[in-house]
């Protein structure tokens, strides 16, 4: 597709890209979703059945919103990590949790999906919310999320999907592709980079394919749930115990 970077030049266009649109990042999520983010990650979590008191990584984790609600869910005892290949959106989910309830119970780190830098069987749960679609290898990434969590922990991504209704469909893909670039040309001065979500977007895997994936990473209980008519994705799995 046009516009999306070679397999071999994926990770470093995509660091360089959120890079530079990590100010804005949070507002243009909120503008694009309608404000429903914020319910979908919260599903996201109870998916990933994090308990009071529990561990919990968080892997793409951008501005920090889905790792603020880990922490939510493992409540002041828990332990939750985000993990981030961009410094960029690091220092604003530094920023975003200063005043947050739960502050002391995160910890921010800057690192690679593909080769996470954690012993294996150490968290309860592992999330990536919208970075899938971003990575050089999916299987790779969903493999190394595996080996870090505990057996009977769940992994659970969170991100777009290929919308299911045909007319919906077409008119999703229509404003997609030009309305959220004029977006992000308006609020953050970079339309090639919300030009680059769209097409990112576009070749995605569908959500039955990654819950296929998920399964081949050695994942049971696979399933995939639909939002906003297929256009956002819940996908979860199982460790073996």
């Amino acid at each position: 597709m046009a516009n999306m970077p070679g397999k071999e030049n994926k990770a470093k266009y995509v660091q360089e890209t959120f890079n530079s649109i990590a100010e804005n990042y949070d507002l243009m999520n909120t503008l694009m979703t309608l404000g429903l983010d914020k319910s979908w990650r919260r599903l996201a979590v109870k998916c990933a059945e994090l308990e009071k008191g529990g561990a919990g990584l968080d892997i793409c984790c951008g501005t920090g919103m889905l790792t603020m609600e880990q922490a939510r869910a493992a409540g002041p005892a828990g332990k939750i990590t985000g993990l981030d290949f961009s410094g960029n959106m690091l220092e604003v989910a530094r920023q975003n949790i200063r005043d947050f309830e739960f502050r002391d119970s995160i910890r921010f780190i800057q690192g690679d999906a593909m080769d996470l830098p954690f012993a294996d069987s150490i968290f309860d749960c592992a999330t990536v919310g919208w970075g899938l679609r971003n990575v050089p290898d999916i299987l790779k990434v969903v493999r190394e999320m595996v080996r870090v969590i505990k057996p009977g922990g769940k992994v659970v991504s969170l991100d777009m999907g290929q919308p299911v209704m045909p007319v919906f469909r077409e008119f999703y893909w229509l404003c997609f592709n030009r309305v959220i670039p004029a977006m992000g040309k308006l609020f953050s001065g970079n339309k090639g980079a919300y030009k680059y979500l769209f097409n990112s977007a576009k070749a995605f895997v569908p959500q039955r394919e990654l819950a296929g994936i998920f399964a081949e990473a050695g994942l049971l209980e696979t399933r995939y749930q639909n939002l906003c008519g297929g256009a956002v994705a819940i996908v979860e799995g199982r460790k073996p115990i």
